[in-house]
Formats: C-alpha cells, sequence, structure tokens
C-alpha cells in the first residue's frame, strides 16, 4: 500500500496525502503526464476516470469525469498553475455541473500541490491540498476525499509494476 500517512488540518485548512512508490521519480511522473496512464489510477477503482482533455502545461485545463458502476458521470478539472516535471505540479482543483466542465459555485475548490522526491526505495510523493474555509475542507472530508483519494493513489504500484515488466 503506497500510502503511508494522512493528515488534516483544520487550523491550516489542508489535507496532505503521503505515497511511497517503488519507482523512479520519472516514473511516477509519467502516470500524471499521460491521461491514458492517469485513467488508470485516478479516482476510486468503483468510479474510474475518463480524461477529456489533459495537458500539464501552466494555464491549460484537465477535464475528466468519474463513472459510477450506475453509469451516472462526475465532471471536474484541473487548472494547471505550474509544472516542475518530474518535481511535481500545482493546480486549482474543482467540480463541474456537467460535461461543459464549468466550475459548479455550490461545490469546493481546493488548490493542489503534487511533488515528487527520490528517495533510497524510489519516490515519495506528497499531495497537499488547501481549502479557503474549514467549511470546504470539512465538505470534502464528509464526501470521502480520503477514502477515495487512498484508494486511486494505491492503483498506482499496479500500474508501475506493469509498465516495469
Amino acid at each position: 500500500m503506497p500510502v503511508t500517512d494522512v493528515q488534516h488540518d483544520l487550523d491550516a485548512l489542508t489535507l496532505t496525502i503521503t505515497a511511497d512508490f517503488a519507482a523512479p521519480v520519472e516514473r511516477v511522473w509519467e502516470v500524471y503526464a499521460d491521461p491514458r496512464q492517469l485513467e488508470r489510477v485516478w479516482g476510486p477503482p468503483s468510479h474510474p476516470a475518463t480524461f477529456v482533455d489533459h495537458e500539464l502545461a501552466p494555464g491549460e485545463r484537465t477535464t475528466y469525469y468519474l463513472t459510477t458502476p450506475e453509469g451516472d458521470h462526475y465532471y471536474a478539472y484541473w487548472d494547471i498553475q505550474t509544472v516542475d516535471g518530474p518535481d511535481g505540479f500545482t493546480f486549482r482543483d474543482g467540480f463541474a455541473l456537467d460535461e461543459t466542465f464549468t466550475p459548479n459555485p455550490e461545490m469546493p475548490e481546493s488548490q493542489q500541490a503534487y511533488s515528487f522526491v527520490p528517495t533510497d526505495g524510489g519516490t515519495r510523493a506528497t499531495y497537499v491540498s488547501s481549502y479557503a474555509t474549514a467549511e470546504a475542507l470539512q465538505t470534502v472530508l464528509a464526501m470521502g476525499v480520503v477514502e477515495g483519494a487512498s484508494s486511486a493513489l494505491n492503483q498506482i504500484d499496479d500500474l508501475l509494476a506493469s509498465r516495469a515488466a
């Protein structure tokens, strides 16, 4: 299981997830840079992702949706801010109303900072989500973001192993 630590801090308005992968930083970076690989691990296994637009470049918008077991779609977007591949990237993450990817003003947006650092055994990934208010953070915690993100991240090992063979 790659996820090694999960911390949420209502005072700092952050959720931080740490994961360790048995692969070099460049290989972990490929998972996020390639939308077809990212589809295999983004979202919990019960809600596979489909990336419509994806380019990790400042000023770009990544759009995707998760599909429920019943076939419903949940739409979302990333507004890419900085990219320092293979070491990490930052983006604004939000929920969308529908397939037009118009931001849903009733749902919280977050600021995301993903970083990838080499370790003796591979890569330590740190995912920091920052929210504007404690209520916004509480909303996503109640929605199951910790469980969903952890189950998604825990899929990455299988993808890394399949590509290494």
